[in-house]
């Protein structure tokens, strides 16, 4: 049933535009493992991929600064300790599909289903007609008059935007569910990065001929695994303050928590090519990947650095242009950082 539901919601089209083909050049390591290789272009301070991939998983998992990189001895138990819970973690823990789902995205699949029939089935879920009014009232959407109604907010919204909209509603609560002393804050950050990186791996995807939805559901789940590491996390270390484990720590909790993201996409039957494109995230990313998967990668590094310079966590001016050689081409990775920049700066101040 689940995977009938996303088969409608994201039906297979055919790209309208042709992917650019990049020269052949030496893949650089995703910023789940290592430091894309350095160019003569880029700035000397700019952070490498590896420096923002540790530092998104700090923040997010809770994690204090380290000092060195090597492993500390109380972290090889630790690790295994991590490993064994992240074998036994329960998929089917995660929150289950709201209940007016199936029938709502049956009627999406229709190109004629009328406005007032749409708002109905999305009026039987107090929470989607939240997000519905919400995501009207940003400034992509607002209309000369204001709305008044549920049914001039889907009509405003179409098809496309309801679609994105109920992606939204269906992940947040995952991503957004964490239990535990680190849960609260976990959560709202990892949010706050899905929806970055779902809006730039769309964004990019366009440069690179990749379905819409797949790309923005893709972004929407990448680190739908993390949120798992930060309760299990909180099940070694309860109520404690962690210690500053190290950067191979942390890489390697970045590991598991792409695996878990895996086999929960896997579990809710994802679209083939947001699967491939999860799992070709795991390993490196080169310009031999699929465009899916190159968007996503990089994505993945633009909407982190973009949390962290929200967090303080880096200088405001940090880009990543020149970080992706023969992957993703440095203007438009420039105009993508700053078209997010300029979105979730829309979005804060006018929320």
């Amino acid at each position: 049933m689940v995977g009938s539901i996303w088969r409608r919601m994201f039906p297979r089209r055919k790209a309208k535009v042709t992917p650019r083909r990049t020269a052949a050049a030496r893949p650089p390591a995703p910023a789940s493992t290592a430091a894309a290789p350095a160019t003569s272009h880029a700035a000397t301070d700019a952070p490498s991929l590896a420096q923002i991939d540790e530092r998104f998983h700090r923040l997010v998992l809770g994690l204090p600064p380290a000092s060195q990189d090597e492993p500390q001895p109380v972290e090889a138990a630790l690790l295994r300790r991590l490993e064994l819970l992240g074998a036994r973690f329960d998929l089917r823990s995660l929150p289950r599909l709201p209940t007016v789902l199936p029938q709502l995205l049956r009627t999406l699949k229709s190109d004629e289903a009328a406005g007032a029939e749409l708002a109905k089935l999305v009026g039987r879920d107090p929470l989607m007609v939240g997000e519905v009014m919400r995501a009207t009232s940003t400034v992509f959407y607002r209309s000369a008059q204001p709305i008044g109604s549920l049914q001039q907010a889907v009509v405003l919204l179409g098809q496309d935007g309801l679609r994105r909209v109920i992606t939204q509603h269906v992940m947040k609560p995952i991503l957004q569910g964490n239990t535990g002393s680190m849960g609260h804050a976990a959560g709202g950050r990892l949010w706050g990065h899905a929806e970055r990186c779902a809006h730039a791996c769309a964004w990019l995807g366009r440069t690179t001929g990749c379905d819409a939805f797949e790309a923005y559901l893709a972004g929407i789940v990448r680190h739908a695994g993390t949120g798992a590491v930060v309760r299990l996390l909180d099940q070694l270390m309860p109520g404690a303050t962690p210690p500053p484990l190290s950067a191979a720590f942390v890489r390697h909790c970045a590991r598991l928590a792409a695996q878990l993201s895996l086999q929960a996409a896997r579990q809710w039957e994802l679209p083939a090519r947001v699967l491939g494109a999860l799992a070709e995230c795991q390993g490196e990313v080169s310009a031999a990947s699929s465009p899916l998967g190159r968007a996503l990668a990089v994505a993945d590094s633009v909407a982190s650095l973009s949390l962290l310079v929200e967090s303080g966590e880096l200088p405001a001016d940090s880009e990543l242009a020149h970080s992706w050689p023969g992957v993703m081409p440095p203007a438009v990775l420039a105009r993508c950082q700053r078209d997010l920049g300029q979105h979730f700066t829309a979005t804060l101040d006018n929320a």
